[in-house]
């Protein structure tokens, strides 16, 4: 990612990294927060917005990225069996300028599964730095 807001383009894409959608992490979140859930479905709707979270907050650690002020539109396509690897991605949408010192920057953020499938999508807001 670039050094600072203004170093942005829209139309850029960035790699969240990766995750593998681990069988006893989704027992785990079965039992504490979704019970009844079957397994056998995949990674539960919760569960597939957590590893994305997980990836988006681990890939911006280091970048000029100030503040998330909204998470919109968010769509599940499919939930992701015990095994899958899962790929995010992000997709710079549109940005502007407020003021000297910040922006926002307007993102499509994207989890994909080991086929290129989409599985989870969202629209983001966030502040970076200038």
């Amino acid at each position: 990612m670039p050094a600072s807001f203004d170093d942005i383009q829209i139309g850029q894409v960035v790699t969240l990294g990766t995750t593998v959608v681990d069988g006893r992490a989704l027992e785990a979140f079965i039992a504490a927060f979704q019970p009844g859930w079957d397994p056998a479905s995949g990674a539960p709707d919760a569960m597939v917005f957590a590893i994305w979270t997980r990836l988006d907050a681990d890939a911006s650690a280091d970048w000029p990225q100030t503040k998330r002020v909204g998470v919109d539109a968010l769509r599940w396509l499919r939930n992701p069996p015990a095994g899958e690897l899962l790929r995010g991605r992000m997709t710079v949408m549109g940005k502007d300028p407020v003021g000297e010192g910040k922006g926002i920057v307007i993102a499509q953020q994207d989890l994909l599964d080991e086929a290129g499938r989409l599985v989870f999508s969202c629209l983001t807001r966030s502040i970076f730095a200038r």
